[in-house]
């Protein structure tokens, strides 16, 4: 897009909203990044400070929000993420998904700013139908220890199309399917992650269950590529974005085995309460709604880059 729009992204910080920071800069956008560092990091963003259409806000979303002037977009990223995360916080992610989302949109209101709002697999559940499509309503324990993350999400999809329906607020909606790459926290208990750094650091890889339960691995380049697209589009219902190629956990610790030439071992361990046994995305309104939009990164390849990210952060921190 030619012309210079404002853009907010909420949990800025993070994985997924430090590359968007970055795409929007590419886009020729100003961009406010907020981010409260409960589990995002400066350090994704650092090399953002210099440019002259950055502005960083810490801020956190659950409280009074201002931002001067203008907004055109509005990008909520703001929650903890990670099963680590969540559980070690879970009343800090209810609140962002309930409160937080609740007062952007109020802001989006405001602004008469649109509205994308980042929604998960999690939705779903431990799903009855496989592969997912966004008709499915979900498998999900809202009193098990995954609910503050599952039920928040939950609300916060129900409170954007309340203001889309009840005031008119131009709303998107994306449920991201699991997603890697560089500035992914190297012990946020997700996947790559964990299996990452110990290979690189030689250690036994955890796997939890006996490692046949399935996940599909976007890259996250390809993600932000999806998340402009329905940004810029006109599709006001939850899309999926994510990669539809599906494999056991116990195979992508092998592909990480082998890239890394570790000689690491599996141990495997419980099977948390109300773990997804499968997961993959049915992409086909994606790619219907998003001029054919589908994942273009190998894994190979995105291994490889993040990788070469994790021995970086690995070294640095000695």
């Amino acid at each position: 897009m030619s012309e210079t729009k404002k853009v907010l992204v909420t949990g800025g910080a993070g994985f997924i909203g430090s590359h968007l920071c970055e795409r929007m800069l590419e886009e020729g956008h100003q961009v406010v990044c907020m981010d409260n560092l409960l589990t995002g990091d400066l350090r994704n963003v650092e090399h953002l400070f210099r440019h002259e259409r950055f502005s960083f806000y810490h801020q956190d979303v659950t409280e009074f929000i201002h931002v001067p002037g203008r907004l055109d977009y509005i990008l909520h990223f703001a929650s903890p993420a990670s099963p680590i995360d969540y559980l070690e916080l879970p009343i800090q992610t209810l609140k962002v998904g309930a409160l937080g989302t609740h007062k952007v949109l109020g802001l989006a209101r405001a602004k008469n700013a649109r509205f994308l709002l980042a929604s998960t697999s999690e939705v779903y559940g431990d799903p009855l139908e496989h592969p997912q499509q966004e008709s499915y309503w979900g498998n999900v324990n809202p009193v098990g220890p995954r609910g503050c993350y599952d039920e928040a999400k939950r609300f916060a999809e129900a409170c954007t199309m309340a203001y889309y329906r009840h005031h008119g607020v131009e709303t998107r909606i994306v449920r991201i399917f699991n997603t890697y790459g560089p500035r992914m926290r190297l012990n946020d208990g997700r996947v790559l992650p964990a299996f990452m750094s110990q290979a690189l650091r030689g250690e036994d890889l955890t796997v939890f269950g006996d490692g046949s339960q399935t996940r599909s691995f976007c890259y996250v380049d390809d993600l932000v590529e999806g998340i402009t697209r329905l940004l810029y589009s006109d599709e006001v219902e939850p899309t999926n974005i994510g990669n539809p190629a599906e494999m056991t956990i116990r195979e992508f610790g092998e592909a990480i085995l082998e890239l890394t030439g570790s000689e690491s071992k599996f141990v495997e361990k419980p099977l948390p309460t109300d773990d997804p046994k499968v997961r993959r995305p049915n992409i086909d309104k994606a790619r219907r709604v998003l001029g054919g939009w589908e994942p273009k990164v190998a894994l190979r390849e995105g291994l490889e880059r993040t990788m070469a990210y994790f021995k970086e952060r690995i070294a640095s921190d000695g």
